[in-house]
């Protein structure tokens, strides 16, 4: 669970605080320990005393077993009996047992491995939280995700290569800037993918989480028009975020009344549900329109009418493992201030069941946070 890189140096302890997940299955397979032994970065990896780290779907997915292919139901907080342990994972592998989950890391460098960059310690960082093979990063099937295949940022220190740590002059807070990584570079890959320009139309379904929210303000910043699904008590907060409409999710016909409000069919279905509204999702585009999705929190299994398809020239993208660039370029955005963070709660880490259970409930708008400090 650690790395095995020289000892760290003086002032860093040798064990630290950490949730630790033993299992597929519910919240009762986390542990929350304080004996877990400090990671050692490898020659490559710096260390990380992790500030605070964001809670996102992938962190319930994978603890519940949601990505195996067995799985045909929405997303859960209990854990699936049909999950297969051999196909787990967002990449279809088995998850190795105990793993500290938690992608969202922010924090400040303190200890660096022999060819790592030495400059970053005592820099302020966020980290990508793509862990790419270092001698093919351009091959995404190489590459493993931050709580998933690597150790993460439920815990008081995290290694990771050096150059996934990106260091950061901002004056937004560690639990500002733990709500940016995995949401927000996920929304900016699905906007790059369907190359979303100025003047442009974006239907955006789960508007109302990390992912939607982040989609809004990068869909603005490009000077698109966005127009947001979310449920019905949510729609005040997210027209404060600049959407040009709201439609509430529970309208009878919610993907038509987007249209109604957007003038016409769209350019870009953004959608992070699938489920039962898939097919209405491609009917809202215009023909040669493109619809990318990088989630499916209301069920994976969806109807496809192939005419729908090739007849209208549509385009799919699905958005999983991005190029390092997409989280440099938010790295920027973050840093010039062109976008902000939407924090709805910040959690001890000795309360991460109740932060998950609240996560899991999507009565927030934006990011629930732990903070470590």
């Amino acid at each position: 669970m650690t790395g095995q890189g020289a000892p760290n140096g003086p002032g860093i302890p040798s064990a630290m605080r950490a949730a630790v997940l033993v299992g597929n299955g519910g919240p009762e397979m986390i542990e929350v320990r304080s004996d877990v032994p400090v990671p050692q970065p490898d020659a490559d990896e710096v260390l990380i005393e992790v500030a605070a780290c964001g809670i996102n779907n992938t962190d319930i997915n994978t603890r519940v077993g949601w990505y195996s292919r067995s799985v045909t139901g929405a997303t859960a907080g209990r854990g699936f009996e049909e999950a297969r342990s051999d196909d787990s994972t967002w990449g279809g592998g088995s998850l190795v047992f105990p793993r500290i989950q938690g992608a969202d890391v922010s924090g400040r460098v303190v200890a660096a491995g022999a060819s790592a960059d030495q400059g970053l310690i005592g820099r302020r960082v966020v980290v990508d939280p793509w862990i790419r093979d270092s001698h093919h990063p351009e091959r995404r099937e190489l590459a493993g995700y931050l709580g998933s295949e690597h150790d993460g940022g439920f815990a008081e220190y995290c290694a990771v290569p050096t150059g996934n740590a990106h260091p950061i002059e901002t004056p937004l807070s560690d639990v500002e800037l733990a709500s940016f990584a995995c949401s927000w570079s996920t929304a900016e890959h699905m906007l790059q993918r369907v190359r979303l320009e100025p003047g442009q139309s974006v239907a955006v379904t789960g508007a109302s989480g990390g992912v939607g929210t982040a989609l809004i303000q990068l869909a603005k910043r490009r000077g698109a028009q966005v127009v947001a699904i979310a449920g019905r008590a949510k729609l005040d907060g997210l027209a404060d975020l600049g959407t040009d409409a709201v439609v509430a999710r529970d309208d009878p016909a919610p993907l038509e009344a987007a249209v109604a409000a957007n003038g016409g069919p769209f350019d870009v279905v953004a959608d992070v549900v699938g489920g039962d509204h898939f097919a209405a999702c491609l009917d809202a585009l215009r023909r040669g329109g493109r619809y990318a999705t990088s989630g499916a929190i209301a069920g994976p299994l969806v109807q496809l009418d192939l005419r729908t398809l090739y007849l209208n020239d549509l385009e799919f993208y699905g958005a999983t493992v991005f190029v390092p660039q997409v989280f440099a370029d938010l790295v920027g955005y973050i840093e010039r201030g062109e976008v902000r963070p939407v924090v709805a709660g910040v959690y001890p880490l000795e309360d991460i069941h109740t932060a998950q259970a609240d996560f899991e409930r999507k009565d927030h708008i934006g990011s629930l946070v732990i903070s470590l400090r």
